[in-house]
């Protein structure tokens, strides 16, 4: 396999010459006007970061190293996110797709905590679905490598990779390179640190209340999940509190699948037979079948492309875009000859076996002998510990100021998409699509420790708000498109290194350069 989902594009960013969104520029940049600026309500020293994959460990080393008291939170056994390939799976996607606020998973909240349970699950297949569900298998397949034109892309600065080393990497080493950085960091599985706690999952944030009715930080509720028997785990809960949240667990859990009319009937049929990328891992299960891809997107291809040898046919179904003046999706220009594009599907017909039922085209094309049907359609945003600040009832011109998620298609009340607008003390990294994330990481992590250090001003949230309309109006709304970075990526950059730079000259500390440098 030829490319990675995780790399240049990320999963899912096609399209990017008419998805890109409005880069930031310093001539609209509100913080250097003299306008009031933000004052957080309480001093910021304790962070927590949720996720310890690539965007949550380079959080961890430029928070430590700005002073911050941080600790981390990783539902998985080990460090990586989604470099953390396992032959385990995740489960079926649900079809129809759950709300966003639970569509990664749906919290566990005791009626009072600490409390601690123990459970009896009658086998070991029992016991390891459980310990599954909990951490949740990440979307890697066997045979994906990287491409990205140079391995600095995937570099974390301050940890170079060994000279001589290839451009193309597979899975495997990038995953040993993380576990390494992580060791680096003091904080991996091994070092028995308690800066990080592995098979942790948060299933809440809230408000934290002094006793005088006062805000003061964030509450996190935090389950972990740990085998005692061959057939037992036990599941501990606790409360820790925190002044700050990096929010870093990743945008590739909540997996996405379209609405057409008969698939839940056709799911609950044949559930082997309807799967999503996310689950893929070996080519073997579709040897001499016909198969059915659906999607366009970076996934949808190279997983075509790894089953083409294996299966008897493929067909890959394409919806077009709606966005003024569509181009084909890049990625397609790699898919086998022998592959069928066809359009997209508009209806799945009634059926006894699958191999037997029509599936409907828009064209008005039917096909029918279908075998297996992948759906690699990409994820949705799902944050279930702060589903507070979800509302899947909003449209794409409805205003909440609290909400970041709606329909799980983009975030929004973001400040340059990694600051909640509302509650400065929350952070993202890495929720953009179309970004190199090894890469942008450093910059919105230094970003955030300048912020609340405060060295790096903010302006008042009225002033935020405005200035995030305004990006909005210029990428033509809410909607898929909005978070995706694209041919502005290194316009982006630039704006962070430049900001970070005039602070640091203004109150010392860490200078940065543009990563060609």
């Amino acid at each position: 396999m030829l490319i990675s989902t995780f790399c240049l594009l990320a999963l899912g960013a096609v399209g990017l010459a008419q998805d890109a969104q409005t880069p930031f520029s310093f001539e609209d940049f509100p913080g250097y006007n003299g306008d009031d600026h933000h004052e957080f309500k309480w001093p910021i020293n304790k962070v927590a970061i949720i996720g310890a994959g690539v965007g949550g460990l380079i959080s961890y080393s430029e928070l430590s190293q700005a002073g911050f008291d941080v600790r981390v939170f990783e539902r998985d056994n080990a460090p990586g996110g989604n470099w953390h390939y396992s032959e385990e799976t995740a489960g079926a996607p649900p079809i129809p797709n759950k709300d966003p606020a639970r569509a990664d998973y749906e919290p566990s909240l005791p009626d009072q905590v600490p409390f601690q349970k123990v459970y009896q699950d009658g086998s070991e297949e029992a016991v390891l679905q459980r310990l599954r569900d909990h951490r949740r298998p990440r979307p890697l397949w066997n045979s994906l490598t990287t491409t990205s034109p140079s391995v600095s892309d995937l570099t974390i600065r301050e940890f170079p990779w060994p000279v001589g080393t290839p451009w193309q990497l597979t899975h495997a080493l990038v995953q040993r390179y993380l576990r390494s950085f992580a060791s680096w960091q003091g904080i991996n599985p091994s070092d028995n640190s308690s800066s990080i706690a592995y098979n942790t999952r948060v299933e809440k944030v809230e408000k934290h209340y002094r006793s005088d009715g006062s805000q003061h930080g964030w509450t996190l509720t935090l389950k972990k999940l740990t085998r005692t028997g061959e057939a037992s785990s036990k599941a501990e809960w606790w409360n820790e509190h925190f002044d700050a949240i990096v929010v870093a667990s990743g945008r590739f859990s909540a997996p996405n699948v379209p609405s057409i009319p008969g698939l839940e009937a056709w799911a609950a049929k044949f559930p082997d037979r309807i799967t999503h990328s996310n689950q893929y891992r070996h080519p073997d299960f579709i040897r001499n079948k016909t198969v059915l891809v659906v999607g366009a997107s970076v996934s949808a291809v190279e997983v075509s492309r790894d089953i083409n040898a294996y299966a008897h046919k493929v067909y890959q179904s394409v919806r077009p875009s709606k966005r003024p003046n569509p181009q084909l999706p890049p990625a397609l220009t790699r898919l086998p000859s022998n592959t069928t594009v066809v359009p997209e599907i508009k209806a799945f017909g009634s059926v006894d076996d699958i191999s037997d039922g029509k599936i409907e085209l828009v064209n008005g094309t039917v096909l029918t002998g279908i075998d297996h049907i992948i759906f690699a359609t990409g994820y949705r945003y799902s944050y279930p510990y702060l589903s507070q600040y979800h509302n899947s009832s909003l449209g794409p011109d409805d205003r909440d100021p609290r909400a970041i998620v709606t329909d799980g298609t983009h975030v929004r009340s973001l400040f340059l998409d990694f600051l909640y607008i509302e509650e400065p003390t929350i952070g993202f990294i890495n929720a953009n699509q179309g970004i190199q994330t090894f890469v942008y990481s450093e910059y919105t992590s230094l970003a955030l420790a300048r912020i609340w250090q405060g060295h790096a001003k903010l302006p008042d949230r009225k002033t935020l708000r405005e200035w995030h309309e305004k990006r909005v109006k210029e990428a033509g709304g809410y909607g898929k498109h909005f978070n995706i970075v694209g041919l502005h990526y290194q316009e982006n950059v630039r704006f962070f290194v430049g900001w970070l730079n005039l602070v640091a000259l203004k109150h010392g500390g860490k200078q940065v350069s543009p990563p060609s440098e």
